[in-house]
């Protein structure tokens, strides 16, 4: 299975037509067509559902979309850390992370190593932590910046120094508004919106106790921006992290910590024995000699 060919499929699946992946790729359409059947006879598999105006995935279509983009982006990271110049340290770091605002150490350090080595570039990728260990561990992120608690049995870490504090984000005209903290009484049987990490759940639990099962969890969440807009529409309340969203100024949301107080601590992670390139060396280099532990 060759990466042309991988290019082909995702040209297709993204232009929907035969002639529009054509046209976009350079190539006849009935060379477009032929690979195509070739690749769903190499695969065993029916791919797409030929329709008289447009071309759709099938279900093992689908699934072999996400598999081509994650191969595809692979190959393309490689190639472009064999790109580096041998006299100039250049290249490309790939970083993912959770929400939180200790990713300003992040910047603070990419923003330093950018006065000595201007050419490396740098990608970000926003997720929980299931989003970026499976990044992680298909090579296709090179740090991943993680909220405890988080399984790191697979990884070489360090810790940041920083910590986030959990809370509940409402509206302003909310009658918790009023109150300095939440405790665990103030979370039964209103609408709760919670992240869908699985080990973040456990978190929250054993702060909350046995009764955590009744809790009214009407949402889950992987990244808090969506869910401070339905908080903001009335829809519920969202335990998530502080500094996160906007609640000053003109801002309809307001944050009050949990209490007992609720912490977590952040760690950089990569894989354990990683080929680092040059530029993700120099990166991790400096995030040992200035900020972390």
């Amino acid at each position: 299975m060759e990466l042309r060919i991988l290019r082909y499929f995702l040209a297709v699946a993204k232009e929907e037509t035969i002639s529009g992946a054509a046209e976009l790729l350079n190539v006849t359409q009935p060379t477009l067509s032929r690979q195509l059947m070739e690749l769903e006879e190499e695969l065993g598999k029916k791919l797409f559902i030929r329709g008289n105006r447009k071309i759709t995935l099938t279900e093992e279509g689908h699934f072999f979309r996400k598999r081509a983009e994650e191969i595809i982006a692979l190959a393309d990271k490689t190639k472009l850390e064999f790109q580096t110049s041998d006299e100039l340290i250049s290249g490309d770091v790939f970083i993912g992370g959770g929400e939180t605002d200790a990713m300003r150490l992040i910047a603070r350090t990419i923003k330093k190593l950018n006065m000595s080595y201007p050419l490396i570039k740098y990608h970000l990728f926003s997720g929980n932590a299931d989003d970026v260990t499976e990044k992680l561990d298909l090579g296709l992120l090179d740090f991943g910046v993680l909220i405890e608690p988080v399984d790191k049995r697979k990884y070489s870490y360090l810790k940041i120094p920083a910590t986030d504090r959990w809370g509940l984000l409402m509206r302003k005209d909310s009658p918790y508004a009023k109150l300095d903290h939440i405790s665990p009484e103030n979370l039964i049987d209103i609408p709760l919106l919670c992240s869908r990490q699985t080990m973040v759940k456990d978190e929250i639990s054993n702060w909350f106790g046995d009764d955590f099962d009744k809790l009214n969890v009407i949402s889950t969440y992987n990244l808090l921006y969506n869910a401070s807009l339905m908080v903001e529409e009335g829809v519920g309340y969202a335990l998530c992290l502080d500094g996160l969203v906007n609640t000053t100024g003109k801002s309809k949301l307001c944050f009050r910590p949990l209490y007992p107080k609720l912490e977590c601590d952040l760690v950089i992670v990569w894989k354990k024995d990683q080929v680092f390139s040059r530029a993700s060396e120099k990166f991790l280099d400096l995030l040992h000699d200035k900020y972390l532990m």
